[in-house]
């Protein structure tokens, strides 16, 4: 065991994956896969293959389900690794929406519903999504702006509501659906070929190599049985807030990775690069700009290790993970605002992927819940103390 308390094996297996990744999965990024759904689809699916075979399956997922069975704190070294490239959560099956909901579905669903959704789900055979967003005046940041109903109708749920930003919207198979039941909000299965189920457009979002996009749906008189109702009737807002607080960490792990990756492709530049009669890496500006990057990276893992090991000692994290949500979304963003600086023109450019890196992570302030929101609700919690 290490310092940070990770397993003795976690070395060899972050080896592992960096052989992986730099062998299978950073050869075919592409510029061209980002918006295109089916692409990154079948490159998916291929490199899954290939993932499973070598073993490096599923770090999250339990191991009597074929996964790694890792805790949070060895899936931070992985999650790390596989986050270098927008493809490797992909290819080791770690990536969102599915990460999440196969956790969800897994602690919350019946005998049928694991039967019917978890198998195909962990074998990456079918893809899902949580649509719980809503077009205003519905649900964005304040979960209480609910507006999608599921009222009681013939021995089942009549769900109606509009939903967009739906990630992994395009070519799921079921929906984990939040709509308000009569107890209170409530998540249902919903398998997309429902006839009540309207993938209106996929909206297309800064960050391109999200499997199955960011989808508009309409659900209009869909009717599910009372078999759909996942976990209880109107535990919805409790669900989710568990479900968006280990699910907000992996994307900070996942993220760091590609804030390092983005840095190394700008060091190497930097270092062969001449301006004003000598390299620019011996300019003290450029200098500066990679330590107050590596300064922040640091604090960006140490955060999410903290998270990490609150979250296996089976502790609280809400307020902990908020923090390390705003401050590892706003730090990495800015790292990568640098490599992109450093690299001039070339980082504006496709010649290397970190242009895409900072479109993607100038998301990441914005879901799993906004740095605004998540400041109010920090700054409550702590003024509560002295009321």
């Amino acid at each position: 065991m290490d310092i940070f308390g990770r397993s003795e094996e976690i070395g060899t297996l972050v080896s592992a994956i960096q052989q992986f990744m730099s062998t299978h999965v950073l050869p075919h990024e592409d510029p061209a896969l980002e918006h295109d759904v089916a692409a990154l689809d079948a490159l998916s699916m291929k490199l899954r293959a290939l993932a499973r075979d070598a073993g490096l399956w599923g770090p999250r997922l339990p191991a009597d389900l074929g996964g790694m069975g890792l805790n949070w704190r060895d899936s931070q070294a992985v999650l790390e690794q596989a986050g270098r490239s927008p493809l490797g959560p992909l290819a080791l099956h770690c990536a969102p929406p599915d990460g999440p909901n196969i956790e969800m579905i897994a602690s919350l669903a019946s005998p049928a519903q694991q039967e019917q959704f978890l198998a195909p789900l962990i074998a990456g055979t079918m893809r899902s999504c949580f649509a719980m967003t809503e077009p205003a005046p519905g649900v964005g940041s304040d979960p209480k702006m609910l507006s999608t109903t599921a009222t009681r109708d013939n021995g089942g749920w009549m769900i109606d509501g509009h939903k967009w930003f739906i990630s992994g919207a395009q070519g799921a198979s079921v929906a984990i659906v939040m709509a308000m039941a009569d107890k209170g909000p409530t998540f249902f299965l919903v398998n997309t070929d429902n006839p009540g189920w309207h993938h209106i457009r996929n909206i297309r979002a800064m960050d391109g190599y999200q499997a199955g996009g960011h989808g508009e749906i309409k659900l209009e008189q869909c009717w599910v049985d009372d078999d759909a109702v996942l976990g209880k009737i109107g535990q919805g807002f409790a669900y989710a807030q568990a479900r968006l607080e280990p699910a907000r960490l992996a994307h900070c792990m996942r993220l760091v990775g590609r804030a390092a990756r983005a840095m190394e492709i700008a060091e190497a530049y930097i270092v062969e690069r001449e301006s004003f009669g000598r390299r620019v890496s011996e300019h003290q500006l450029a200098q500066a700009l990679v330590a107050d990057s590596h300064i922040e990276l640091t604090a960006a893992r140490l955060m999410t290790w903290h998270v990490a090991a609150r979250l296996d000692a089976g502790l609280s994290v809400k307020h902990e993970s908020a923090m390390a949500k705003v401050f590892v979304s706003e730090k990495i963003e800015a790292i990568v605002d640098r490599a992109v600086q450093l690299l001039g023109a070339r980082g504006i450019s496709d010649d290397t992927p970190v242009a895409g890196f900072y479109r993607e992570l100038r998301a990441f302030r914005v879901f799993d819940g906004a740095s605004e929101v998540h400041r109010a609700a920090i700054g409550k919690r702590v003024l509560r103390k002295h009321a």
